[in-house]
């Protein structure tokens, strides 16, 4: 299994970006996906996860009600809606994939990852 992010980017605070996990192979469709983020000198924290189908989602705290994750399996792309924007969201975002099609909050919990795409949010 191949993971790979994009839309990473400068936004000012208040703004939105859409992150995208594209996933190679028949895998996509069959389990449980996440985000998350890191900033230097601290662990990988958890932003969001997804059900192998889609039909159940789970959001960390400082991200409730500002993001929105989902997944196109048509596409083989896991995306992130991120609105409202604030500085304290600038990290390295990261998606990954368990090979169960339901998955937990730990990093450890997952098998995949992709290689990351940069947020910067600007006061």
């Amino acid at each position: 299994v191949q993971l790979v992010e994009s839309g990473g980017g400068l936004v000012q605070a208040g703004g939105s970006l859409r992150l995208s996990c594209a996933a190679s192979g028949r895998m996509f469709s069959a389990y449980a996906m996440a985000w998350f983020r890191q900033t230097p000198g601290k662990e990988r924290e958890f932003v969001a996860r997804i059900t192998w189908d889609g039909r159940n989602t789970y959001y960390g705290d400082p991200v409730k009600g500002r993001f929105t994750i989902s997944r196109d399996f048509d596409k083989n792309t896991m995306y992130l809606q991120m609105d409202s924007l604030t500085p304290e969201d600038t990290a390295f975002y990261y998606c990954a994939l368990k090979l169960s099609r339901i998955s937990g909050i730990s990093a450890e919990d997952y098998d995949y990852w992709g290689p990351g795409t940069q947020v910067t949010v600007s006061s």
